[in-house]
């Protein structure tokens, strides 16, 4: 009997690529959401689908949801409030902006954060306003979560 060969080839694509700085950024974030929890619910990675097509944003934030452990829900099909991408090591951001265009206004995300890690945060609205943030407190226009900006980016106190 001849022994078959099988060559398996993982394939990764530049979203899943993460560095510490990326991880660092996201746990942050989400920590900081965390105060916010008797309002909104806040996901890492968690699997959306918008108008049939599949994204996982780095943080999702949902008012309240219900808590129903035989939900077992894989793919989420309603939108966040707020989609926060973190921008990865090989990741363009032009790759983010065709995400947001493409997929989360569609889908309904009335705000998509963009973070450069070390750098800014953009926001992005579904009434097509965009504000930036290099520095002091970070305000989303649509829920009024705040986050100062060193809370993040804490490098920046020193």
């Amino acid at each position: 009997m001849e022994a078959q060969s099988i060559d398996l080839i993982e394939e990764f694509h530049s979203e899943d690529i993460m560095s510490v700085n990326h991880s660092r950024t996201i746990q942050r974030i989400g920590v900081h959401f965390e105060q916010y929890d008797d309002e909104f619910d806040t996901f890492p990675e968690l699997e959306l689908k918008l108008n049939g097509k599949p994204v996982k944003p780095d943080i999702s934030v949902f008012p309240n949801l219900p808590e129903d452990r035989d939900a077992g829900i894989i793919f989420c099909t309603e939108p966040p409030l707020i989609a926060v991408e973190v921008l990865s090591p090989g990741q363009g951001l032009k790759e983010i902006t065709d995400k947001i265009s493409d997929i989360y206004l569609p889908g309904g995300v009335q705000s998509i954060w963009i973070v450069m890690p070390l750098q800014t945060v953009i926001i992005r609205t579904a009434d097509g306003k965009k504000s930036t943030f290099p520095e002091g407190i970070i305000k989303d226009p649509v829920i009024g979560i705040e986050i100062p900006f060193t809370k993040i980016f804490r490098h920046l106190n020193r």
